[in-house]
């Protein structure tokens, strides 16, 4: 098989010779990007089982640690 790479804004392929499949396929709109930001931050470090991601606005990061479980949430019940 022969692959042929076209990267010019071509809207026509002409195909000469004895073939017979021709597969042609071009990349469609890929949408807006996204703004570049410094993301969010996940400190995982104490989590322990069963912990749930909560934000703390005091270290400004999202956290998962013994604070809050699915045990702690609802007082010891079932999550």
């Amino acid at each position: 098989m022969t692959s042929v790479n076209v990267t010019a804004p071509i809207t026509k392929v002409t195909v000469d010779g004895s073939t017979s499949v021709v597969t042609a396929t071009t990349a469609g709109p890929q949408g807006a990007i996204g703004p570049v930001g410094p993301g969010i931050l996940i400190d995982d470090s104490a989590k322990v089982d069963k912990s749930i991601v909560y934000y703390d606005s005091a270290s400004g990061e999202y956290k998962a640690d013994a604070t809050w479980t699915t045990d702690t949430l609802v007082l010891g019940g079932n999550f």
